[in-house]
């Protein structure tokens, strides 16, 4: 739901504060209010969380509830939910007073999205990100879509993402985890 008739700038939105702990994103200019997570999309997300740290990424490079700024156009900035920073990024945001990942910064390695139900969650995740994301350079982007029971992968080459879909007992390929151990169905279950 679009709240603000008026188009901000980011330095408007970085600095918007309504009182509430209600989430935003800035999309093409426009301040969005983003609804709660579902219980199964909190669960991936932190199982992913976890999962990641056991294969040894340090907790100073992931991040949950993070934003990052990107293009539309009119400035966009996103909420993934999940991160994994490059060392130079975590860097980058040391000691900042807000987590998030400006222009002038490099990307983040890695950006997961859970799909939420509905048209809008499927075609943000799917198409809308997409290409923000790979306007943006960052490396892989997984789409996690509990609906269909599928994790996209999408390696950024060229300027343009290549898809791999894994389902069920299907292994995941990550090129940024050459040796992740992880299918499909056992991130559905989130377990």
């Amino acid at each position: 739901m679009t709240i603000a008739s008026q188009k901000m700038t980011l330095e408007e939105y970085l600095n918007y504060d309504d009182g509430t702990d209600t989430r935003y994103e800035l999309v093409n200019g426009e301040l969005v209010v983003m609804p709660p997570e579902s219980d199964l999309n909190q669960r991936i997300a932190m199982f992913l969380l976890v999962y990641f740290s056991q294969q040894g990424i340090p907790s100073y490079r992931l991040r949950i509830g993070a934003e990052i700024v990107v293009m539309g156009s009119r400035v966009t900035t996103r909420l993934p939910d999940l991160m994994v920073l490059s060392e130079e990024l975590a860097t980058a945001l040391e000691g900042a007073s807000r987590s998030t990942v400006m222009m002038d910064m490099p990307p983040p390695e890695l950006v997961v999205e859970v799909v939420s139900p509905g048209k809008k969650g499927i075609d943000r995740d799917y198409r809308y990100k997409r290409s923000e994301y790979a306007a943006r350079g960052i490396g892989e982007y997984w789409i996690v879509d509990p609906m269909e029971r599928q994790v996209t992968v999408l390696e950024w080459v060229e300027g343009l993402y290549e898809e791999r879909v894994f389902q069920g007992n299907e292994r995941i390929i990550s090129p940024m985890l050459p040796d992740l151990d992880l299918t499909s169905e056992r991130v559905m279950n989130a377990r």
